[in-house]
């Protein structure tokens, strides 16, 4: 049987791990009586650990939020994910985390085992982090949609769009993903019935949140990484173009040309890219990139960018010289 110091300690490490446990189930994993599990729960509130009890058939023990932070059990696994990541957290993304990470990966590091200090160093020393230059968003905005997602409660927001035209939005919030420095909400627009990716560094959350939903099914099969991927990939655009690529899907996307193109197979041999750019032009020579036959489906302003530049390439190999388009 372990000793008391080491029985709470482990007693300790089963209440951070699970959500609830009941008196038999800890009797069990401890190898003692439901009557010391009581008197162990006593001497961890005694210590500061708010656990909270549940009397009847269904009740059982919970760790519960206190007034102040008690030391927390990590496994060797548990240790260097956490380190690892304050190490990120320090080079920016989220306002003003960088100083609190670093003070709280000075206070890690220094109880860490030497084996762990090793690995967290070899990490820190061999890997190479280059900052972003994306906008940073406030903890407690994140933390605010983040709880209304796992609370399932409407959120009302005021928010920018890429064209500078200011709405309010009442979503169904549901992920957040962090995309190369940028955090993105994907959420159900109510008033457009629809699925949209927010851009969280444009949002002003309107407090307090709004009622209750029922959950939805995630678009793309709850693939909501690639969701945001594609969307945000060309949704901000402003010129959007549709062309036919004589080539198989597989093909295409194995061309290195990016992550998140939006193309989908329409045979065998064939499929559609939707791609988004700054003009026209630059569209109709990059579609030019990618060394297959297409057909241009939309917008007609595409096609035409692709008849000038292919009328451009012909004087350019014919020796004709004349007007430039």
């Amino acid at each position: 049987m372990l000793d008391t110091s080491a029985r709470l300690l482990k007693l300790l490490s089963l209440l951070q791990a699970h959500r609830e446990w009941s008196g038999p189930e800890l009797s069990e994993r401890l190898g003692v009586t439901t009557r010391t599990i009581r008197k162990d729960v006593e001497r961890l509130r005694s210590l500061g650990y708010p656990v909270h009890a549940t009397p009847g058939v269904a009740g059982g023990y919970r760790l519960g939020a206190g007034a102040a932070l008690p030391p927390l059990l990590l496994d060797d696994e548990e240790a260097v994910a956490v380190a690892v990541g304050l190490g990120r957290a320090a080079g920016g993304g989220v306002e003003g985390i960088e100083e609190s990470s670093v003070r709280a990966l000075a206070k890690l590091e220094q109880v860490l085992p030497s084996r762990l200090r090793r690995r967290v160093g070899a990490l820190n020393a061999y890997t190479v982090q280059i900052p972003g230059k994306a906008p940073s968003v406030p903890p407690d905005l994140l933390t605010t949609i983040a709880n209304a997602a796992r609370d399932r409660e409407r959120l009302r927001f005021d928010y920018t769009g890429h064209d500078g035209a200011e709405t309010v939005r009442d979503v169904e919030p549901y992920r957040l993903v962090h995309r190369r420095g940028r955090w993105y909400l994907v959420g159900y627009d109510v008033d457009r019935r629809d699925w949209r990716t927010f851009r969280v560094d444009r949002l002003r959350a309107r407090i307090p949140a709004g009622p209750r939903f029922a959950p939805r099914e995630l678009p793309a099969d709850g693939d909501v990484a690639s969701y945001v991927e594609r969307g945000v990939t060309t949704a901000a655009w402003p010129h959007r173009g549709t062309v036919l690529l004589h080539a198989p899907v597989e093909r295409v996307r194995s061309l290195g040309f990016g992550d998140g193109l939006e193309v989908e197979p329409v045979g065998p041999d064939r499929c559609v890219l939707t791609l988004g750019s700054d003009d026209l032009h630059g569209m109709a020579v990059w579609v030019g990139f990618l060394d297959v036959d297409f057909e241009v489906l939309d917008p007609p302003e595409l096609a035409e960018a692709v008849r000038r530049l292919a009328e451009r390439y012909g004087r350019a190999v014919s020796g004709r010289r004349g007007t430039p388009a």
